[in-house]
């Protein structure tokens, strides 16, 4: 029987919670790997990364290459969508221990015509065995000769980890949110030919995404009225979140919009456009919803009789009835919503935003998406979650592609550095994408309401290039929407949740060229569109935020006054080295908001922002030649 392997393979990443969930990444990046590979004593030891995509049998393998202190790394590039295994195989190799002391003893001058005949064991080259041929001879065979197979007992590998695939989309994207009833924009209900009729406006601002809330049937049982009173008037549309009446649940279109081939016609347009349409997943039934009479079983009862409708309270929401995952009947349930997404593919669909994914079953989850996924690699989910932050990150880790974040909330320098640096610097990167938002339906955020124009300016230039993947609900955040409903709430006043709204899209006022020409950049840069190479600069001003993105030779800085009311000034101390520039090298900052041309020299720069003319800067960093 044969010892026992002497090399120890520890600290194998990236992975998540030990390999219990799959890493992300997007379609053509690398998977950097990296481990610690030891053995006792002062024998070499060798390493080789393993590869393989979910359909092969066979492994692919590329050495890995020693950094320090017993530490190693190699990658692979991912180049389909769907799941890839890698681990790390490991060994003490005799001969490369005796290739590196032959080494050394050359250069110690020794005799080395016993090293000679103990490598000729360990690779059968005659040379090396004979001893009529010269040293020189003999050491460059020994140099030469290939590296021969490890005996399997002396190998050990690590266990497998995952990585899931998603498309380029799922790293970088622009979503633009609009309530297709709205689409007309002067209050009267509009169909989908309507929303077609909006493409070419959401393509000229450059959002990838269209996003819609829930296109379904609205119940009329305990329908919420204008700024969400307790009771609708006649006539009164009623929230899209209040899913299924008479004409069908989640697998129908509220009949107002159109039909089903008018959706499908829909897409097909915004699909020529670039535009991928996005729909809102809402698991929940208003009393009217066809489920409730057809699967009681599915539904929480009261002791009185009645279906549990949802409560946070001191929130009631009368019109919405929650399903029940824990019934004794969560097989048909689990199957009927994976059922729901199944339907809407099939229709064309491929990016889901979930709503509140957090009060339902994370095991739900897992399952549904690993099984859609499995059959669709192409699919994008967006996990809509403002909960406690394992929630949120347990919501990735299941399988939400991208996820909400706390962005809405974080608004001072500080605020935004710690969080930022924490979403793009710690492990957690390797499966929680974020998608940041400035508003949202739900949310109007004390800066919107209180700071003007450049509050709405100063969010959208962080949302946009903080992160990779960032959506604004329009047109309410371009027309500058900032009235709540009381002092004091994040609800808009005059939801468009309750009602259809009127929009003036031409206003001399809005914001659609800035952000159109925000997208741009982002199109443009490929700094702008990944995370990780996020780096803040030190900037004593507490009220200005200095940072930039890189990739390869595209350098973004981007700097932004915080204080809506007045200028703001200071010199900023770049990090040259992250910039991939010299000390005291002068190179030249290209605002691509404004225009502006600034010679800058070294790490120190004065930096000024006028809130009232533009709070920000984005800069392109041309070097000099």
């Amino acid at each position: 029987m044969p010892a026992p392997a002497r090399v120890v393979i520890e600290s194998v990443r990236p992975q998540v919670d030990g390999g219990r969930y799959p890493v992300k990444r997007a379609l053509g990046e690398d998977v950097l790997v990296e481990v610690d590979v030891f053995a006792d004593g002062h024998d070499q030891v060798a390493c080789v990364l393993l590869w393989r995509f979910q359909e092969e049998t066979e492994w692919k393998a590329v050495p890995m290459e020693f950094r320090h202190n017993d530490h190693w790394a190699a990658a692979f590039t991912v180049e389909k969508l769907g799941r890839y295994q890698y681990k790390v195989r490991a060994w003490v190799d005799p001969f490369l221990t005796w290739r590196r002391d032959l080494v050394k003893r050359k250069d110690a001058g020794h005799d080395l015509a016993v090293d000679f005949l103990i490598g000729s064991k360990l690779v059968r080259d005659p040379i090396l065995a004979d001893a009529s041929r010269g040293a020189e001879e003999r050491y460059q065979a020994a140099m030469g000769a290939p590296v021969p197979t490890p005996a399997r007992e002396a190998v050990v590998e690590s266990d497998a980890l995952e990585v899931v695939v998603d498309p380029v989309r799922a790293r970088f994207s622009a979503w633009y949110e609009m309530f297709p009833r709205s689409a007309r924009g002067d209050g009267r209900h509009a169909p989908f030919g309507d929303v077609v009729e909006r493409l070419p406006y959401v393509q000229e601002m450059g959002f990838d995404v269209l996003y819609f809330p829930p296109i379904h049937p609205i119940g009329t049982t305990a329908r919420k009225g204008k700024n969400n009173a307790v009771a609708a008037q006649p006539g009164e549309v009623g929230s899209p979140w209040a899913i299924g009446a008479k004409e069908g649940g989640h697998k129908a279109v509220l009949p107002e919009l159109g039909s089903l081939e008018d959706f499908r016609s829909l897409v097909k347009e915004a699909g020529k456009r670039g535009i991928d349409i996005a729909l809102d997943i809402a698991f929940q039934c208003s009393p009217d919803h066809p489920y409730v009479k057809e699967h009681p079983e599915w539904f929480r009862a009261r002791p009185d009789g009645t279906v549990q409708y949802a409560e946070n309270p001191p929130k009631k929401y009368q019109d919405i009835y929650p399903f029940d995952f824990e019934t004794t009947a969560w097989r048909s349930l689990w199957e009927e919503l994976k059922g729901v997404f199944e339907f809407w593919i099939s229709h064309d669909v491929k990016i889901f935003r979930v709503d509140n994914p957090h009060t339902k079953a994370f095991a739900f989850w897992e399952w549904c998406i690993r099984e859609l996924k499995a059959k669709h690699p192409e699919l994008i989910f967006l996990s809509e979650a403002f909960t406690r932050p394992r929630i949120m990150h347990k919501l990735a880790k299941v399988g939400f592609t991208q996820s909400y974040t706390y962005f809405t909330w974080r608004n001072s320098k500080q605020e935004l550095v710690e969080y930022f640096t924490e979403l793009t610097q710690t492990e957690s990167r390797e499966y929680f994408r974020p998608n940041v938002w400035p508003n949202t339906p739900d949310i109007l955020h004390e800066t919107l309401q209180t700071g003007g124009r450049p509050a709405f300016i100063v969010r959208v230039v962080l949302a946009a290039t903080l992160a990779a993947s960032y959506g604004v609900y329009g047109p309410a955040y371009e027309l500058l929407e900032h009235s709540p409903r009381e002092p004091g709430s994040e609800e808009y006043l005059d939801s468009e949740k309750y009602e259809v709204k009127r929009w003036d899209l031409e206003r001399a006022d809005s914001l659609r060229e800035l952000i159109a020409r925000l997208n741009r950049v982002r199109h443009d840069h490929p700094a702008l569109q990944r995370d990780w190479s996020l780096r803040f600069h030190d900037i004593a001003n507490p009220q200005l935020l200095v940072y930039s993105k890189t990739e390869q030779d595209d350098v973004v800085i981007v700097a932004v006054n915080l204080d809506f009311l007045h200028p703001q000034s200071g010199f900023v101390e770049l990090d040259l080295e992250s910039l991939g520039l010299a000390p005291h090298e002068t190179f030249e900052v290209h605002d691509l908001l404004s225009g502006g041309r600034y010679a800058w020299s070294g790490s120190r720069n004065y930096i000024e922002l006028n809130p009232h003319q533009l709070p920000a800067h984005l800069f392109k960093v041309v070097r000099r030649v």
